[in-house]
Parts: structure tokens; C-alpha cells; sequence
């Protein structure tokens, strides 16, 4: 057996058929569930990636992803993601073709924050490319935009420029998913500057959707929190 049959049958013998129905009716998936635990396929997933190439981690995400299996999908996911700093600035692309055929945020957030989001934070010049997409038909996408300034607002050395460009660009989006998302960037930068972040939702209090501020204040003080929810439900 090769790697990919070697996984696909160890991930079957950890099959939860009650699990897998949930998960495919939660998630609206038209792919075959298992009913695997996120926890599980990263094992399997890291054991099988572990000493790989660049060029082999790149193949064995290839064969997994093609495989109309969800549990298949997600050890793709977390082979590429293990093996995150083999990957060069080229492979941004591979990333963005995952995330264009996901259809769901089950996997375009951990691309979009694990994969992409690092590959911009070590290869800064591909923020370029989170410009357009910012700015893409595909919701999916746009979601990746924001989400891949996650590492680095984490790692303290955020672009806070780009941000507010996103920002004023998204805030008015009708996508759950984009104000999800915008919100949850907010939220991160608050736990390392709560001033830019009160500031910046207290501008746009008169624009910005219920899902992004209240995100967006979670982690904020108390009063700067209440505040800015006050100010936005007058």
C-alpha cells in the first residue's frame, strides 16, 4: 500500500458512522464522511508527512485532496501544514487552488491562517497577492484575505495599513463568513493593541454588522467594550 491507501484505511478503521452523518449534515458536505476526529487525522496526517521533501509533501497533498473523502481532505490539509516551512513563495498557488474548491470553512481556515497567512509572514511581497484577493468574486477567497493576517498580528509586527484597507473595503459585506472573519482578525489584534482597534470600530460604529463589532470587542476593556456596543445599537 502507498501512503495515501496506508492513510485513507487507517483513517476507515477509526470510522464513528454517528459522527461522520453529523459532521456531513453540519458542514452540508457532498463529500463521503468517516467521522474522524480533528485531532486523529492530524496524527496520522503528521506521521505520514514527517522527513517528507517539499516535492513529496506537495504530491502526497495533491493525491489526498483528490479524494472525494472529507477525513482525506483534512489530512492533505495537515500534511501541508506540517511541513508549512519546506514550502516556497510559488506555493501560494497551491493553496489558493485548495481553497477555491473547498467550499466551506472547515478548510479554508486552517489554509488561509496556517498555510497562506505564513507563507506571507515569511515571504512579506506575497501580501500583493492578498490585495486582490481581498477583492475576488470568490467569497472564499476574500475570507483568506483577511484571515491570512493572522500570523502576522500574532507574531506582533501586523499590517495595520492593509488591514484598515481590507477593512473599509469588507465592512459593509452581506457574507456571514467575511464579517465572521473580519471580526475575528479585530479580535486577535485587540489582545495586542486595544487602542487601534477601539479606535478603528468607534469610526465606523454606523457601518459595521453585529457579527464583526461583537467579535471585534470580545477582548477589549470593559468600558471601551461597552462603549462601542452602545454606540453601535444607537
Amino acid at each position: 500500500m502507498d501512503a495515501v491507501d496506508t492513510i485513507a484505511a487507517e483513517l476507515r478503521a477509526l470510522a464513528d458512522p454517528a459522527r461522520a452523518e453529523q459532521e456531513k449534515r453540519y458542514l452540508k458536505s457532498d463529500l463521503e464522511h468517516i467521522g474522524v476526529t480533528v485531532p486523529a487525522i492530524r496524527k496520522l496526517a503528521v506521521r505520514a508527512a514527517t522527513g517528507l521533501t517539499r516535492e513529496k509533501t506537495l504530491a502526497l497533498t495533491d493525491r489526498l485532496w483528490r479524494r472525494p473523502v472529507h477525513e482525506c481532505r483534512m489530512a492533505a490539509i495537515e500534511v501541508l501544514i506540517r511541513n508549512a516551512p519546506l514550502l516556497k513563495a510559488d506555493d501560494l498557488a497551491v493553496a489558493e487552488r485548495m481553497i477555491r474548491e473547498s467550499h466551506t470553512w472547515a478548510y479554508v481556515d486552517f489554509l488561509a491562517i496556517k498555510v497562506a497567512g505564513n507563507l506571507v509572514l515569511r515571504h512579506p511581497p506575497l501580501a500583493t497577492t492578498l490585495d486582490l484577493w481581498a477583492a475576488d468574486a470568490n467569497f472564499w477567497i476574500r475570507r483568506t484575505a483577511i484571515l491570512a493576517l493572522i500570523p502576522d498580528i500574532r507574531a506582533g509586527t501586523g499590517d495595520l495599513t492593509r488591514l484598515a484597507k481590507y477593512g473599509d473595503a469588507l465592512i459593509e459585506e452581506k457574507e456571514f463568513f467575511i464579517r465572521k472573519a473580519l471580526g475575528w482578525v479585530l479580535r486577535e489584534l485587540s489582545k495586542k493593541d486595544p487602542d487601534w482597534v477601539t479606535t478603528w470600530v468607534r469610526d465606523r460604529t454606523d457601518r459595521i454588522s453585529g457579527v464583526t463589532i461583537r467579535e471585534a470587542v470580545r477582548h477589549l476593556p470593559a468600558y471601551d467594550r461597552d462603549a462601542l456596543l452602545t454606540a453601535y445599537r444607537s
